[in-house]
């Protein structure tokens, strides 16, 4: 275990840098080092890792206090993280590969997160996040108001959208193994929720607002898995108008 650990201090060693304004490269090298410096100093505060390395951080472990800088330093480590499932899915995710994708040591990850089932929750509501953001932006994109028929037609695009697979992925392991990952499922409705129900009638009581909400989610939810998993376009598509239609209906 000393070895493995001396191993790991030498990979994050930095080499030393000269930066200057005018050599890009350099400054490159720079920022570089500054990131591996941090980490050096949060895997010392962090302790040891675990062998193997997919084991959630040891009750006793250090853990980051939450400091603006701290907070900023997760900030961006999640990011990566993030960026990484969106391109090779959930499928062997382990936090070798994460640390891997930011950067960082094993240690450092256990600083700024409880394990790898933390970083992988928080990793997927970070990808969630920016899907209802492109949603919100591709359904507010002109002055008036979209009906609610108008809203599931402007957002669909969005959610069957390449970069989205990774969060369907996410739902099927929610249904795989609930007992591990139901938060997933759950946090995806408290994400998705505050969105439709401002997408409803401002005049409507706030009993129909969720009963709409929750109608819209379950059917999109539904149309993302059969999507996913059997590719009946012309099925989904049915079914879609047929949510489209009982909107109207229930705008009329």
């Amino acid at each position: 275990m000393v070895r493995k650990l001396s191993m790991d201090r030498r990979l994050g060693e930095a080499e030393t840098v000269n930066a200057s304004p005018d050599d890009p490269a350099a400054a490159g090298r720079a920022t570089l080092q500054g990131d591996q410096t941090a980490d050096r100093a949060d895997a010392d505060r962090a302790g040891g890792e675990r062998l193997g390395g997919d084991e959630p951080a040891a009750p006793g472990y250090r853990r980051s206090v939450g400091s603006p800088r701290g907070e900023a330093r997760r900030r961006k480590l999640l990011g990566r993280v993030a960026d990484d499932l969106a391109v090779n899915g959930l499928a062997d995710f382990s936090l070798r590969r994460a640390a891997r994708a930011a950067g960082a040591t094993h240690k450092v990850l256990l600083y700024h997160f409880e394990g790898v089932e933390d970083l992988l929750t928080r990793a997927v509501l970070e990808l969630r996040d920016r899907r209802i953001g492109r949603a919100v932006l591709a359904a507010t994109g002109g002055p008036d108001r979209l009906s609610l028929a108008e809203f599931v037609r402007a957002v669909w695009p969005v959610l069957i959208s390449e970069e989205s697979w990774v969060l369907d992925q996410a739902i099927g392991l929610a249904m795989y193994d609930p007992a591990r990952y139901a938060q997933l499922a759950r946090e995806a409705s408290r994400q998705y929720m505050p969105t439709l129900l401002a997408g409803c009638p401002e005049d409507w009581p706030d009993r129909r607002k969720l009963e709409v909400a929750e109608f819209i989610l379950a059917s999109l939810r539904g149309f993302l898995i059969e999507w996913r998993t059997s590719g009946d376009a012309a099925g989904i598509d049915a079914g879609f108008e047929a949510l489209v239609r009982a909107l109207e209906r229930e705008e009329a």
